[in-house]
């Protein structure tokens, strides 16, 4: 079987692109392709980080099939350029996943565990979100910052840190703590689903990476906002 030319290869890329974005967020047959990468900036990190370059891409395609015909190229893509969009397009449809850099030696605390208990295993563990569990279900996250906000609004409420340290247990924390600054999913979460998510909500601490993405499930990994720099550098370099 003969080589596939550059122009074969970048057509083959686009056309890979151009279906997943379609069938994935349900878009119209009939919708151009620019529109096509514009409505998927804001559901899709690859989409957004690679937006010009993709719709420079819809350009080069036009330039280089004769009247849509793919057996009949009139142009050659560059390699480095036909290399790029297939990078693309293995992070559109075969990305990387979360699950792979993110920290599995999980520290997590039940819910009746007390402030000062709570705050010393952050300091011994160097960790500042830990999963808390009642009854073997994830009821929410414990946040150093969160934590200390809350231990300086009790202070100036007029309670005193011994009180607050024992008698406080982190459940009654997590009304303070909600649902928005945490998420659960299950371990094929990809790093562009995971960006986007940080993305879309920047008061996400933490998510939580279990088998299927049910609240009854172990913890396997943790994602946190700081990953979302390593995330970017497994996106950049991904061949």
């Amino acid at each position: 079987m003969a080589e596939k030319t550059n122009a074969e290869r970048f057509i083959d890329a686009f056309n890979n692109i151009d279906y997943s974005l379609r069938v994935r967020y349900g878009l119209n047959r009939s919708m151009g392709f620019s529109d096509v990468v514009r409505k998927c900036v804001s559901l899709n990190y690859v989409v957004r980080k690679y937006e010009d370059d993709l719709i420079d891409y819809s350009r080069l395609r036009n330039a280089i099939v004769h009247q849509g015909n793919k057996d009949f190229i009139i142009a050659e893509p560059h390699l480095r350029v036909v290399e790029h969009i297939e990078k693309i397009n293995k992070l559109i449809n075969t990305p990387p996943k979360c699950i792979d850099i993110c920290r599995r030696d999980i520290v997590s605390v039940d819910a009746s565990a007390s402030m000062e208990k709570v705050i010393k295993l952050m300091a011994s563990s160097k960790y500042s979100n830990l999963p808390v569990y009642k009854d073997n279900k994830i009821i929410g996250i414990a946040n150093g910052q969160k934590i200390l906000d809350a231990l300086g609004s009790y202070l100036l409420s007029g309670g005193k840190s011994k009180t607050f340290l024992e008698n406080v247990q982190i459940q009654d924390m997590l009304s303070k703590i909600q649902s928005i600054y945490y998420k659960i999913a299950s371990t094929d979460l990809t790093m562009e689903e995971g960006l986007n998510e940080f993305h879309k909500n920047p008061k996400l601490l933490a998510i939580l990476l279990t088998k299927s993405g049910g609240q009854d499930e172990q913890p396997l990994g943790i994602v946190t906002g700081a990953d979302a720099i390593e995330m970017n550098k497994v996106i950049d370099t991904f061949n």
